[in-house]
């Protein structure tokens, strides 16, 4: 009686799950498999390795890469794999590390205010977009050289001043790096100063006057005859509408 008496009660009873059932390998694996929040150094297949943060499995926050196959490193800012935010970019030359680029970045591309080096002498600060120099931005050249205006898809476009390394420069307009337009161009070193139309680089129609010729290093034997012209703007004028035309 007492053993039909057990056995009913057994039968009566909820059926409990085990709740320290180990799950599945596999599902261990995928949990570990899944990267959010910091990691240490995760390598790719092709060989790269990022160390930094991760969101939904994708690089997110701070980071650094390294491309194995040139060497270069990025360390900065990341949204949903790609460069996003500031950051620095480093490429090897020489087996030590050089700075390529530091500044904004959207969508893996130069973009915003940034500095980028070309070589020891010669960098570029200023506005990019889409990777390439556009707004406003200052070029130093190699040769002393220095240009402050506005740029167009890595051009020198719009208004904008270039100064020489021995003092003279231009102030006007550019297109597609060329002077074109309006523009005035000092030489300090003869005391001189053009004042006109320029089209792809060369002045096709302006006055040329002494400016400061008594304190310029290098003047010419004889100063600039003065116009005898009755209304030389007008003339100036004249050849500016056929330029147009001819442009």
């Amino acid at each position: 009686q007492k053993r039909l008496n057990s056995e009913a009660l057994l039968a009566a009873m909820p059926l409990r799950k085990n709740k320290n059932k180990s799950q599945p390998n596999w599902r261990k694996w995928d949990q570990l498999a899944q990267k959010d929040g910091m990691h240490h150094t995760v390598h790719a297949v092709n060989g790269n390795t990022y160390v930094g943060e991760w969101k939904d499995n994708k690089m997110h926050g701070k980071g650094q890469y390294v491309w194995k196959k040139s060497g270069a490193l990025y360390d900065g800012d990341w949204k949903e794999d790609k460069r996003n935010g500031f950051g620095t970019y480093s490429v090897l030359r020489d087996g030590s590390l050089v700075k390529e680029y530091a500044g904004g970045w959207k969508n893996d591309m130069r973009h915003g205010y940034g500095t980028r080096f070309y070589d020891a002498e010669e960098y570029y600060e200023g506005e990019w977009y889409a990777d390439l120099r556009s707004g406003w931005g200052r070029m130093y050249y190699q040769d002393g050289s220095v240009y402050e205006g506005e740029w167009l898809e890595d051009k020198r476009h719009g208004r904008g001043v270039l100064r020489l390394a021995c003092g003279n420069r231009y102030e006007g307009l550019w297109k597609c790096d060329m002077k074109n337009g309006p523009g005035k161009f000092m030489y300090l070193d003869k005391g001189q100063v053009y004042t006109g139309e320029w089209i792809d680089d060369i002045p096709v129609c302006g006055m040329l006057e002494d400016f400061g010729r008594d304190g310029a290093p290098d003047p010419p034997v004889y100063p600039i005859p003065k116009c005898s012209l009755k209304d030389p703007m007008s003339v100036l004028e004249e050849m500016k509408d056929n330029i147009s035309s001819y442009k």
